[in-house]
Order: C-alpha cells, then structure tokens, then sequence
C-alpha cells in the first residue's frame, strides 16, 4: 500500500489499532445506522442497535478474515443478528412495557460514546475503574452481548436496575472522553 493510498476496510480491521478501528467506524456508521433506521423506523431503536453492531464488531475482529467476507459484507452480518436479536426479543420486551406502562431507556447516545471509548487504548483502563456493579451490566450487555433479562436474573435484580447500571456507567465513561487523565 502507497503512502498516498488510504487503507482498506479489511487492512483497518486487521491492524488491531484502536485508531484504525476508530476509522473503521467512521466509514461504517452512517451505513449502519441507515440500515437500522430502514428497517426499525425508530432513531434510538436505531441508534441502539448500531451501537450493538459496533460493540461485538470490536470484540469479533481478532475473528475477521481476509480472505472470507469482504469486511462490509461481514459488518452488515453483524448488524443483522443484532436486528433478528432485536425482533426477537424487542417486540415482547415492548408490549411488556406498554402494559406496565414504563417508558424505554433510551441509551443510543452513551452506547455512541461507549463505542468510541472502546476503540480508545485507554477504554480497558476505565471501564475497570467503574464500579464493580456498572463494570459487570456494561461487560455483560455491550461486550458479552446479553439480554438484559438474563443479566437481571443473573444478579438478582430488576432489568430496570440493570439498564441503570449500563446507562450510570456509560455516562461515566461518556464524561471521560471529555476529562483530562
């Protein structure tokens, strides 16, 4: 590759730098958050399942492979999961809420900044500095990639409290990016 030339999707994937990530991202994002848009016609629905895309497209590269799926292709088939996820289990999780007459946590904007810190050399280092109990909910929904109902019956606890855990935690982080270490 020229030093003029830009480097590929695929080479950004497999460098394992943070920054290339972080470029990765930046091509990628709006694509993604189109799709989702499309397909959910609602923004944080939207927002959120990108988020989610770029989370375990974070922790899958080491998995990438040149010579499989172009890296596009291969973002896309992540970001489809997390919509067949999302239909799964996002329907009955809605009507519950209707019915309960609860409104749903928006988290798009600090899922953003989660994603943003994790393409950070420094994101490992803060999210060990959040306390045990947000650490664990955002290790378990954004990396590990779980429902929040597993997670609260993991913890014996609400999902409510578990979106609280994520959102407090994300937050914190968000207001890192920000901060001089």
């Amino acid at each position: 590759m020229g030093s003029c030339e830009q480097p590929t999707d695929e080479d950004l994937l497999l460098s394992g730098e943070p920054a290339a990530f972080g470029l990765f991202y930046q091509r990628r994002v709006r694509d993604i958050l189109g799709y989702m848009m499309r397909r959910t016609n609602n923004p944080d629905v939207a927002a959120d399942l990108t988020a989610e895309t770029f989370a375990a497209a974070i922790v899958a590269r080491r998995r990438f492979r040149p010579d499989g799926a172009p890296a596009g292709a291969w973002l896309f088939a992540i970001a489809h999961r997390k919509l067949v996820d999302f239909q799964r289990r996002g329907y009955a999780d809605e009507r519950a809420r209707r019915r309960l007459g609860m409104q749903r946590r928006a988290l798009g904007e600090e899922d953003a900044a989660l994603i943003s810190l994790l393409g950070a050399e420094v994101s490992v280092e803060w999210l060990s500095e959040l306390p045990a109990d947000q650490r664990a909910a955002i290790e378990a929904r954004v990396l590990d990639e779980r429902a929040y109902q597993d997670i609260a019956e993991e913890l014996g606890t609400s999902q409510e409290a578990v979106r609280m855990r994520v959102s407090r935690g994300l937050a914190t982080l968000r207001a890192r990016i920000g901060s001089p270490r």
